[in-house]
């Protein structure tokens, strides 16, 4: 069993890519980073080719937990501490307008309820008041909170989504403005100019690969500060004998859950359990953290509902903690290496590349790469 809980199964496959095409630019990936910058790219009038490996939203875009949430995987004061104050709240910023800019263009698949942070033990309420102290130091809405859940944080501006339904929306609006789509066309080389797969070829001038997971096979070269991680999932029927309004990260965000509308609760965690073995490229579902996060369901939770799915997907980890947006080889881009959050900050990466490859300037990126100096 591999198969997300998003998955509904009512997806009208994209033809695969057979012969060979021309386009200004070929995108490699078809998740929401890949779609993001096809979306720009076509606002642009700029001719691009999407194409990918197996479906639309086969990775992580469409196998995450469906969290939509401000600022960067580390939590708001770590990423004061790293970057400093004024690039931590940029980022914030930035990340919540495109959270509301999603939910606006996406009504019927985002919610957005606010968030809970949680803490497990009395060092991370210590922690959660900091965070709580940071965000309030800079005016981001903030509030600490005590229920049934837990004690620790609540973010009244995050929320969830189906982020498999997001994907494929995204997908339709493309085809429906003409943009040439391909599934199941397999990357087999990549040089400036040209893209192969199994059974075709796109012409180009530019390349952008945005596949997040596995980001350092296609580039090695990026192998030295980009890593490939698992993340595991599992999904149960409606569980009428709990209640979650809102998502909950625990444990500093190791764990995580929500209740989806029907009922049914999808929760992942554990990796740092395992984390030798879950430094691993394998997207299948492993039996020692599927026990853990089983576990937690039944004993933490109190979940009585059956587990209808098990899931893992891949995702990339920077040494610094910022996505990887930038022309690694002439004519060729790489995206990725969202260290776990891509929903929103993919979308963001996605429209700065479309916004670069074209020789124009882009405040995000102009702002990632603030960040990385001032690291």
């Amino acid at each position: 069993m591999n198969r997300p809980i998003w998955d509904d199964q009512t997806w009208s496959p994209l033809p695969l890519l057979d012969g060979e095409v021309r386009a200004d630019v070929c995108v490699v990936g078809l998740g929401g980073s890949g779609l993001a910058t096809l979306e720009e790219l076509q606002a642009r009038g700029v001719n691009a080719v999407g194409i990918d490996a197996a479906a639309v939203g086969a990775g992580a875009a469409g196998r995450n937990g469906g969290f939509v949430l401000a600022g960067l995987a580390k939590f708001y004061h770590e990423t004061v501490a790293a970057l400093g104050r004024e690039a931590a709240a940029a980022i914030y910023r930035e990340t919540s307008r495109e959270i509301q800019r999603q939910a606006a263009a996406m009504p019927t698949i985002f919610r957005l309820q606010g968030s809970l942070r949680l803490a497990a033990d009395e060092a991370e309420l210590a922690d959660c008041r900091a965070h709580l102290a940071a965000l309030r130091a800079d005016g981001f809405a903030v509030d600490w909170y005590r229920g049934p859940e837990g004690e620790g944080l609540l973010l009244p501006t995050d929320g969830v989504f189906q982020p498999l339904a997001r994907v494929r929306m995204m997908a339709d609006r493309l085809r429906e403005q003409g943009v040439a789509l391909y599934e199941h066309s397999p990357l087999r080389g990549l040089e400036p100019g040209r893209v192969t797969t199994e059974r075709g070829a796109v012409h180009c001038d530019r390349v952008i690969v945005a596949v997040d997971g596995r980001l350092e096979l296609i580039f090695p070269e990026l192998a030295p500060r980009v890593r490939t991680a698992r993340l595991q999932m599992l999904g149960t029927s409606a569980a009428p004998e709990v209640k979650f309004p809102r998502p909950v990260y625990w444990r500093h965000g190791y764990e995580y859950w929500q209740q989806l509308p029907d009922g049914s609760i999808a929760l992942g965690g554990f990796r740092d359990h395992a984390l030798t073995d879950e430094w691993t490229q394998d997207a299948t579902p492993s039996a020692f953290i599927q026990g853990r996060l089983e576990k937690f369901l039944r004993d933490r939770l109190r979940v009585q509902a059956p587990i209808t799915h098990r899931w893992a997907a891949s995702v990339a980890y920077s040494n610094d903690g910022l996505p990887v947006m930038e022309e690694v080889r002439a004519g060729v881009w790489a995206l990725g290496a969202y260290c776990g959050t891509g929903n929103i900050v993919g979308a963001l990466c996605g429209r700065a590349t479309a916004t670069l490859v074209r020789g124009d300037k882009s405040p995000w990126a102009e702002l990632l790469v603030a960040a990385r100096n001032g690291c």
